[in-house]
């Protein structure tokens, strides 16, 4: 895995965008339906890949007009056995989505060279993003996410990222997994409004659990799915673990995400003003250099973003 690591672009420390909130931009914009909130059958029809290929090609042109580079991610974040359950997916059908996922993106990134697109494999918890109600130990984690992972790992995929995860045991079991099978692994926490994860516990006592466990085996963390507002106050705590976290994906809204859960209408929030707090979390993280959203967010607020950090 050393080598693979090594050749990540983005540990270089140059911008990189990511594409903004997928699942919310699909169903609020788009008007897709998506059982579950669940991206991935879009893979399996035509008309699918026609809404994907329109919403990936939009962060493409985006990067091309900063000329920074891109790291996009598959819409597997759902594509694990416990959801892909409850929408009659077989172990083998989940197999081979997660590999169209990845041979898609790959494909769309033969459309440009350099700045470079970065593939990633995208995981999702096994339960909900909001809400640890059933937590896993690590090895339960480890052995779980193992299938998603190893499969991911057989393709031309350039590392596995992990959103919203809401509790330090199920990140180490994912990383273990990828350590496994020579794939680099990126962890993104989900955060309350107090800045804590779901859990109870601190970013610093996750992110320090999760390298203590696995010798520090996470290419490196990010923070998702929670608006700055909810956890800048936390990132002037000094210490090496702030130097661990690369990326930032923050929601649109600086509503909970109770009261987001219990939303029937989209919250776009400012982009303006999500970047400007995105330039002033720059100044708490000297490594921060993976940006784009979650929750509500669109090209808009990644443009505001990108322009916000490199102009």
């Amino acid at each position: 895995m050393a080598g693979r690591r090594a050749q990540l672009p983005q540990l270089s420390g140059e911008t990189f965008l990511t594409d903004g909130g997928m699942e919310t931009t699909l169903i609020f914009r788009n008007g897709i339906d998506l059982p579950h909130f669940a991206s991935f059958p879009l893979l399996e029809t035509e008309q699918g890949l026609n809404a994907l290929r329109a919403y990936f090609a939009t962060y493409i042109t985006l990067a091309d007009s900063f000329g920074v580079g891109l790291i996009l991610d598959t819409a597997t974040w759902r594509a694990n056995a416990d959801w892909g359950e409850r929408l009659g997916y077989s172990t083998d059908d989940l197999a081979s989505v997660n590999r169209h996922a990845v041979e898609f993106l790959a494909e769309l990134s033969q459309t440009r060279g350099y700045p470079p697109i970065v593939v990633s494999g995208c995981l999702g918890p096994r339960g909900d993003a909001y809400n640890p109600n059933s937590m896993m130990t690590a090895d339960e984690a480890e052995a779980y996410h193992r299938p998603q992972i190893e499969t991911l790992a057989d393709t031309a995929a350039d590392l596995i990222t992990a959103l919203t995860l809401t509790y330090a045991s199920e990140a180490v079991g994912i990383v273990r997994a990828a350590q496994s099978a020579s794939i680099p692994a990126v962890i993104s926490f989900t955060l309350e409004t107090d800045g804590r994860l779901p859990d109870g516990q601190s970013l610093r006592q996750a992110i320090d659990e999760v390298d203590a466990k696995t010798e520090g085996g996470a290419a490196y963390f990010m923070i998702n799915c929670a608006h700055p507002t909810h956890f800048d106050h936390v990132l002037s705590e000094p210490g090496e673990w702030r130097n661990r976290i690369r990326g930032l994906r923050a929601n649109a809204s600086v509503k909970s995400h109770a009261e987001l859960d219990e939303s029937e209408e989209l919250d776009a929030g400012d982009p303006l003003d999500l970047a400007g707090r995105y330039r002033t979390v720059r100044t708490h993280l000297e490594n921060l250099s993976v940006v784009g959203g979650c929750c509500g967010t669109d090209h808009r607020h990644v443009a505001a973003i990108a322009a916000a950090l490199t102009t």
